[in-house]
């Protein structure tokens, strides 16, 4: 039943309660997606089919006998190898990881979904230790775009982007330091959530700090909103990580948009270059919005780029992702990561200080801004998906990937929810992303606004050909 691959989980789980297919069915069919992805895109890190199976069979029994574990009972997921997951090795991308070593826990999202019932399909790639906005590494190669295989996913979780686009399970779990949630969603043509920081606790502590979010990427609004009920509780791991929620995300998903105050943003005051066919997407969904009663009017947000404070913030954190390595191993790095450790090695004390106190200024910037809009809408991208195996889009003179990522990390500095949502394509058929924010703890609306734009039809399925 290969169809069963492209279904979301909520229908998934309709149709598990109904009796209509079984997990056996379910995570055969998606177990071949994932062979494909991988052949045609290098989403994975590994599969693991013989565990698949084996859950699969112990959830159809679960649910023949009434007795589903939990809201994700059944459904297949991934998980991008930054992430621990107990029984396999977390290799984060890079050669410097060892297999062996003891691989005895979970990171916390991971141990949610496992006693929710989750499937684990396989490890997704990243780039080796997420450092970047592509999804490429010396030690896993590079990862293609399921629309165009001359492209990239993005980054940096972008095997997770590539997997849920192909159907190789309808969940999957990302991480989010810079736009590594959004920027593989916006050009693989799936949904992604970055929640406000500490909502989905993280353990180990990520070296780049509270920069780095975990959050879903999925098929949709809806599933994003299932995904983040199960995985959004307090750990104990997590000294950073927020109270319990209030309710389910799933409750408000039908609320629509009718008189929510939308500040569109086309290009950041004229700050950013974006292509005319990401414009025209971004405007249209934008109309689409105050169509549906949104109050929407074009308005930037009050700051100027924050790349500068970011960089010091990341190259730093990268500088300490590397520190414990001896001399003649950083020689296995990819160069690109080599030079941020460079010039992070090289700030100071009061280097970071001062880019935390753009930090802070930023995000009580965007808290007053977020007094007078719910939501800001803008381009996830200023771009579609280019070359493959290019940190930077050729031709357009930027030198990291920040250069081309404006839109998405100044919303890690200040913490707050941002989701791409699919809204179009461009010329030539590929995916173009729609970003809504909004203010810190706000995740319920950004999940309410996106399932609005699905509901009307305004973000719709972007099926890679061939599926």
């Amino acid at each position: 039943m290969p169809q069963l691959a492209g279904l979301t989980a909520v229908r998934l789980l309709d149709g598990y309660a109904a009796g209509d297919f079984s997990p056996v069915d379910v995570v055969e069919a998606v177990l071949g997606r994932a062979a494909e992805a991988q052949e045609r895109t290098n989403a994975f890190v590994y599969i693991d089919a013989e565990g698949a199976r084996a859950e699969a069979v112990r959830s159809a029994r679960r649910w023949a006998a009434g007795e589903p574990a939990g809201p994700l009972d059944g459904v297949p997921a991934t998980v991008k190898d930054i992430l621990l997951q107990r029984g396999r090795p977390t290799y984060r991308g890079s050669w410097t990881v060892e297999d062996t070593g003891v691989w005895d826990e979970d990171a916390p999202a991971v141990a949610r979904m496992r006693a929710a019932g989750a499937v684990f399909v396989g490890k997704t790639t990243t780039p080796e230790f997420g450092w970047k906005g592509v999804t490429d590494s010396r030690r896993f190669g590079t990862t293609l775009n399921p629309h165009d295989p001359r492209r990239t996913a993005g980054g940096s979780s972008g095997g997770s982007a590539a997997a849920v686009a192909l159907g190789a399970g309808p969940l999957s779990l990302g991480t989010d330091g810079g736009g590594s949630i959004r920027i593989p969603a916006s050009f693989c043509g799936v949904f992604g959530l970055k929640p406000t920081y500490g909502r989905v606790p993280i353990y180990p502590p990520s070296a780049f700090g509270t920069l780095s979010h975990t959050g879903p990427m999925t098929l949709d609004a809806a599933d994003a909103a299932l995904l983040l009920d199960v995985i959004a509780a307090p750990d104990a791991r997590d000294w950073s990580a927020l109270g319990p929620v209030a309710g389910s995300f799933r409750e408000g998903l039908d609320g629509g948009v009718k008189g929510l105050r939308v500040a569109y943003s086309a290009s950041f005051g004229g700050q950013v270059a974006v292509d005319p066919a990401v414009a025209a997407v971004v405007r249209a969904t934008a109309e689409r919005l105050a169509g549906l009663g949104a109050l929407v009017e074009e308005a930037d947000p009050p700051f100027a780029d924050p790349v500068e404070a970011f960089h010091t913030l990341w190259f730093a954190g990268a500088a300490r992702v590397v520190q414990p390595l001896e001399a003649g191993r950083r020689e296995l790095l990819d160069p690109g990561l080599r030079e941020i450790v460079a010039a992070g090695e090289e700030y100071g004390a009061l280097d970071y200080l001062a880019a935390v106190d753009v930090r802070m200024a930023l995000g009580a910037a965007m808290g007053r801004f977020h007094e007078t809009y719910d939501l800001l809408l803008t381009p996830t991208m200023p771009l579609t998906a280019f070359r493959a195996g290019a940190e930077v889009p050729p031709g357009r003179g930027f030198t990291r990937w920040t250069g081309w990522t404006p839109f998405t990390y100044p919303f890690n500095l200040t913490q707050q929810p941002a989701a791409s949502v699919p809204c179009g394509t461009d010329g030539q058929g590929l995916p173009v992303g729609v970003q809504l924010v909004a203010a810190r703890h706000h995740d319920a609306l950004v999940l309410r606004a996106a399932h609005a734009l699905y509901e009307a039809g305004a973000a719709p399925r972007l099926t890679p050909a061939g599926t």
